[in-house]
């Protein structure tokens, strides 16, 4: 019998089951007659030859089925269906019954004798190499996956059309060669590292990533995903390696996307602030996107302002916000740098995708295109460089366009695509909007800064009573608001008030309130009222405030609500060196004397403003000169530790050892009693008392007798001469004629003259009256009344304050220059 050698090259290594050597064989007469019985027909069905020889050959045939093979066999005869198999059931020796798989082969023996070669298989096995050579056959000529078979040398000996289709190169071009000697563009060096490995131990290597040019698609880089295994025969010799490819480069770049999106959600818009949002852009694009990238704004956008809805006028003039490029090697020269004004061309890309709101790609990059020569600066980078693909995407969020960003390809030498320009608008559409929110918040925050700088002290004022500094420190950052104040107020009598306060909440609700309670302190303070009086007027203002707003007593906290704010009025006269505060709700002030003793004097805490219940009460202090006064809010204490001792004794120990200067001291508590980002307001302000000597002051006390007033025009004369300010002794005795004489004619003893050198000429008079002289025309036949009017119209400020026990009727005079 001949071998069956039909399909040998693809079949199992065991070999088809209908080969000579392995198949059941007989051979049968054209009677149908058994003529001949091989020694694997005997093997199969247990029949020897001498028992079935000279036997008809369909008496093997089971019983059951037997009309429908003989159907199935005669069809055998025709030459088409040679070589096909058909089923059957024979007869085993021991009464079992085989289902086989039956082929026939016509032969023509001696004498033009016709024979039939019969070969039979096990069914079941028959259909399993079918199986395997269906599925070998479909991996080589039909898989989209790409295999190939290499030797222990690692050179190709077989592959399939898939594969060759992925790298371009042809079957008799790949046979024989190594990977790096048929596709010399891929770096092999690592994929031939991982063939010897798995050659070495069998273990097999999955999802093996390379990148790399082909000659099937040379202008874009490929992705592709390995599997690498060990081939081996039944008795364990390694013969090779087979290699499984599948090309996953658009996968791989919409997973490349995707973590870019990712990832641009995390890194774009990380502050408010529309430059480092703008630099966010470009440095996520760089390198995963594009070479170079610039980002270019409208200047109202970086101002915080609103731009005009739509596209912009022609001709529009931008700022450089980013400019991001590869490493420094590659580097090209900027043709603008960050901050510069940016303008395009009305034919460039920039300027058209402004002009309609449409993202603007040019794939392949014309390098004589006359836009070009529109802006040669520009022009001469782009050539220098050679780019060769750009993406202009305008930048827009909520139909307001705030600029543009441009991607360009100049060392990647593929071109963007479709995906990338949608890849470049969502990074823009995401960044559009961070800086659009950055952009509003500018605006806002400049806003609120410029109403909290309208409402602190803009500077402090220069007196001689005292010599002072002070900080104010928002929440969070320099850049949030808050209701903490200080004030510094000169008052009549070379006095000054010092004011510390303390607005609930934050934001632009808690500078407002804050805004008008200080007001509303300079207002009081103006009338020279008690520290007691002033606090219990602003209790009953501020109450007044709160009930038109509908805030009520129960919400002592609500945010920027004047109802719970706190509040320290101090007044300082440096002619008696003495200090007198109220407290409303606020922690006392920390007094340093000259040798560095710290002490927190016991002053009544009155309730919070607004809240009414106890009245106020005052403390004096006699200061020494030389003391330093410290007024704080809770914020400056309470901001590393919520224990109020803990805060008081930092303050304290600080204190004790103060620095030369008052801006020093300042600095001082703020970097130590205050976090990065301290979590409430804090308001500072430092006094070093002052003391207006003998040599700045002088007094006399007055008889209740008219006849006086000519010895206090020529005491006061007198005075003015030992302080050599002889210009202004007219006006003096005239001034101190009429109080003395309205204070001898309405008042009531004790009555007493004070003169006071300070930055201006102060005249005093005060008497036990209480009741308050009023300024009136007096008629042309009137015998008085012109006094008051008389000294309104000859000195720059007077007035009146109220003592324990009478008045005080008070003018300035401005010293000559």
């Amino acid at each position: 019998m001949a071998p069956d050698t039909h399909h040998t090259e693809v079949g199992r290594a065991c070999g088809s089951p209908f080969a000579a050597t392995r198949a059941a064989g007989a051979v049968m007469d054209a009677r149908g007659v058994l003529v001949g019985w091989s020694a694997g027909a005997e093997q199969l069905l247990g029949h020897e030859a001498a028992e079935v020889l000279g036997q008809p050959a369909a008496s093997l045939l089971a019983t059951a089925g037997r009309a429908a093979f003989l159907a199935a066999a005669a069809d055998l005869s025709r030459e088409a269906a040679q070589g096909r198999h058909v089923g059957a059931t024979l007869r085993c020796k021991d009464g079992r019954e085989l289902a086989v798989a039956l082929r026939a082969h016509p032969w023509v023996g001696p004498d033009e004798a016709r024979f039939w070669l019969l070969l039979a298989a096990e069914e079941a096995e028959t259909r399993r190499w079918e199986e395997d050579f269906a599925v070998l056959s479909g991996l080589f000529d039909r898989s989209p996956v790409g295999l190939l078979v290499s030797d222990t040398d690692l050179r190709c000996t077989r592959r399939n059309l898939a594969l060759e289709r992925m790298t371009g190169v042809p079957i008799g071009e790949r046979l024989g060669k190594k990977i790096s000697e048929a596709l010399p563009d891929l770096n092999v060096a690592e994929v031939e590292t991982v063939m010897k490995r798995v050659l070495a131990t069998g273990e097999p290597v999955l999802d093996f990533i390379q990148r790399g040019l082909t000659p099937a698609d040379p202008g874009r880089e490929h992705v592709w995903s390995t599997g690498i295994f060990r081939l081996q025969d039944s008795e364990g010799t390694v013969l090779g390696l087979c290699h499984a490819v599948v090309d996953i480069t658009d996968a791989h770049r919409a997973r490349e996307r995707m973590q870019l999106i990712n990832e641009a959600s995390i890194r774009i818009g990380t502050t408010l602030d529309v430059g480092r949002t703008a630099k966010e852009l470009a440095e996520v694009a760089l390198h995963r996107l594009a070479d170079s990238v610039t980002v270019d704004l409208l200047d109202s956008v970086l101002r915080g302002d609103t731009p005009t809805p739509g596209p912009p006028d022609q001709g529009l003039t931008l700022r450089r916000a980013a400019h991001e490029t590869v490493s420094e090697s590659t580097r090209p020269p900027k043709a603008l740098a960050v901050g510069d004004l940016s303008r395009f061309g009305l034919a460039s890309p920039q300027a058209r995708c402004m002009a309609d709101l449409e993202v603007k790609f040019i794939a392949q990059l014309d390098l004589t295109t006359p836009w070009l020569d529109e802006d040669p600066k520009r022009a001469e980078i782009i050539r220098a460089t050679r780019v060769h693909s750009l993406i202009a995407v305008p930048l827009t969020a909520r139909n307001v366009l705030m600029g543009v960003a441009t991607f360009y390809r100049w060392r990647d030498t593929e071109a963007f695509d479709d995906d990338d320009v949608t890849l470049a608008a969502e990074l823009v559409s995401r960044a559009a909007l961070s800086m659009d929110n950055a952009r509003r918040y500018t605006r806002e925050r400049n806003t609120a800064l410029a109403l909290q700088r309208s409402l602190l002290p803009q500077r402090l004022p220069v007196l001689n009573a005292v010599e002072v500094a002070g900080r104010y420190q928002p929440a969070g950052s320099d850049t949030d608001l808050g209701g903490d104040w200080f004030d510094v107020i000169p008052l009549s009598g070379a006095r000054v008030a010092l004011v510390v306060g303390d607005v609930p909440g934050h934001g632009v609700q808690a500078s407002a309130t804050m805004g008008r309670l200080r007001a509303a302190v300079h207002t009081l303070a103006d009338l020279d009222l008690p520290p007691d009086e002033l606090l219990t007027h602003l209790d009953d203002l501020v109450a007044r405030l709160t009930e038109a707003e509908g805030v009520g007593r129960d919400q002592p906290h609500a945010d920027g609500s004047a109802i719970g704010a706190t509040c320290l009025y101090a007044v300082y006269d440096p002619a008696e060196r003495r200090c007198t505060l109220a407290s409303a709700g606020h922690y006392p002030p920390a007094v340093v004397g000259p040798g560095g003793s710290v002490d927190f004097p016991e002053v009544p805490a009155g309730p919070p403003l607004g809240l009414g219940g106890l009245p106020f009460e005052t403390t004096e202090l006699d200061l020494a000169e030389g003391s330093l006064l410290v007024l704080y809010t809770n914020g400056l204490i309470l901001a590393r530790d919520q224990d109020i001792d803990i805060g008081l004794d930092s303050l304290r120990r600080i204190l004790s050892q103060p620095e030369p200067t008052l801006e020093d001291i300042c600095d001082q508590l703020i970097a130590a009693l205050l976090p990065f980002r301290p979590p409430d307001d804090v308001a500072l302000l430092v006094a070093r008392t002052r003391a207006l000597g003998p040599d700045r002051v002088a007094s006399w006390d007055l008889p209740l007798d008219p006849a006086i007033v000519v010895d206090a025009r020529a005491a006061a004369t007198r005075q003015l001469d030992l302080w050599g300010l002889q210009d202004l002794a007219y006006v003096a005795e005239l001034v101190v004629s009429e109080l003395v004489t309205n204070a001898i004619r309405y008042g009531k003893p004790p009555i007493r003259l004070r003169l006071i050198h300070d930055q201006s000429l102060i005249c005093e008079v005060s008497d036990g009256n209480s009741t308050a002289p009023h300024l009136r025309r007096a008629h042309s036949d009137d015998e008085g009344g012109r006094g008051l009017f008389l000294v309104a119209q000859l000195t720059d400020h007077w007035g009146t304050r109220y003592a324990a026990r009478g008045k005080i009727i008070w003018a300035e005079l401005c010293l000559p220059q």
